[in-house]
């Protein structure tokens, strides 16, 4: 992944330039498909006071709209006096901030830079429009590295993404992942017992009769790096 930290930036390059490269860095990250971190003085305001200036909260949005994957805190929480309600406010504004991302706008723009010839970028792709066409209430990837759940998020759906593994690092690694929500599932061997123990794992996550899932994952089972399957598939 990679980190914008602002304060070893500023240290480093004329405080000018490190607006222009924070929106760079993420968009390198994002084309990339890697987690991208925002940190340093995002709301450092809130280490002596109970509220972020106009301009902090702004900053926090902006990261937001600009593709962050994540938005970090340090001071705010490490030595201020408000670290509770620094991590309420950023909550707040990245809340706000997803409700209003340009869903839409980042898709066409991801497809216009897809890589041609690529089975992983044909396949994250085609997930994140069935599931727009179909009002699917979540994409679930069967994913062992994590890989195929980052390829995925680089698109912003609308749409949950739900990544389901048998690997405890996997589910920390995606923690950071926009949009990403992993949850453990046992091995599988094949399409059935993918489905079902899919549909048992994400039973923690709010899914309810009738509702529609776009499910990718690889045949054969188990091994990373081979991502080539799509279903539908309605809970019954």
């Amino acid at each position: 992944g990679m980190m914008v930290a602002r304060g070893d930036l500023g240290i480093d390059l004329p405080t000018e330039q490190v607006p222009l490269l924070q929106k760079r860095i993420i968009k390198l990250g994002n084309e990339l498909g890697k987690p991208v971190i925002t940190a340093t003085q995002m709301l450092q305001s809130m280490v002596d006071l109970p509220r972020p200036t106009r301009a902090e909260a702004s900053d926090v949005a902006n990261a937001i709209l600009d593709g962050t994957d994540a938005v970090m805190l340090s001071g705010e929480t490490a030595a201020g006096k408000y670290p509770v309600e620094s991590v309420e406010m950023m909550k707040n504004i990245s809340n706000m901030m997803e409700g209003e991302f340009p869903y839409e706008a980042w898709r066409q723009r991801r497809l216009q830079i897809a890589s041609l010839g690529r089975i992983s970028e044909a396949i994250s792709t085609a997930c994140c429009s069935i599931a727009e066409r179909i009002n699917a209430q979540a994409i679930v990837t069967s994913t062992m590295s994590g890989y195929t759940a980052q390829q995925i998020a680089r698109h912003r759906p609308i749409t949950p993404i739900i990544a389901v593994s048998p690997r405890d690092e996997t589910q920390r690694r995606l923690a950071l992942v926009w949009g990403v929500e992993c949850v453990l599932m046992p091995p599988v061997n094949n399409t059935d017992e993918l489905i079902h123990h899919t549909v048992v794992a994400i039973s923690t996550v709010n899914m309810h009769k009738g509702d529609r899932l776009v499910l990718t994952s690889g045949v054969p089972f188990g091994t990373s790096g081979v991502t080539n399957l799509i279903q539908v598939h309605q809970i019954q």
